[in-house]
């Protein structure tokens, strides 16, 4: 542990543009391979501290609503899964304002392009999506990083754990709270 510690800080320090490219690309190709948002946020918190982490994590999280943005325009059957996913979790005609869709994105468990989605189908251009993406996804952003910068001063072993423990409860809670979030949404 104390090695890959020496090798992510040698790395950070000697190749800061590479290091931050890749951690943009990362950023990008995350759902491929279902990599929570958060995880990836915290750890550029971890690896480069607050403002470097953040300004990389915001980047990174446009980029991918960007590529997102073209995927749900050139795709009908993304977005008819998309689609399938808003009615099961928000229900047939919930109308989800820019602050509710701000709020969700800090809730760890709910699918970051399915938010893309509904502010894709409230949107009529790619300026006002990148607006909306942009404003939704900064407080993200902020907090996740700060939560990532406050897990650097853990020990490996604590920072190791505290992860395991982040993946093990959002998969465990991931229908739990799809059922709470529809039940709290269809009392309002």
């Amino acid at each position: 542990m104390d090695q890959l510690e020496q090798w992510i800080i040698s790395i950070k320090e000697s190749h800061l543009l590479i290091a931050s490219f890749l951690f943009i690309l990362v950023h990008v190709i995350r759902p491929i391979f279902f990599i929570p948002v958060i995880l990836i946020i915290m750890t550029g918190g971890v690896i480069f501290g607050f403002i470097h982490g953040m300004l990389l994590s915001i980047i990174g999280l446009m980029l991918s609503s960007l590529i997102f943005y073209f995927l749900a325009a050139k795709l009908p059957w993304f977005t008819t899964r998309l689609i399938k996913m808003k009615v099961r979790l928000f229900g047939e005609d919930r109308h989800m304002t820019k602050q509710h869709i701000m709020l969700l994105r800090l809730v760890p468990f709910i699918h970051y392009h399915l938010l893309s989605f509904l502010i894709y189908e409230q949107t009529d251009d790619l300026k006002q999506y990148n607006h909306l993406s942009l404003y939704t996804a900064l407080p993200m952003a902020i907090i996740y990083t700060v939560i990532g910068q406050s897990v650097s001063q853990f020990s490996p072993k604590v920072m190791t754990i505290f992860v395991i423990i982040i993946l093990a409860v959002s998969y465990i809670l991931r229908k739990d709270t799809r059922q709470k979030i529809k039940q709290l949404l269809t009392s309002t």
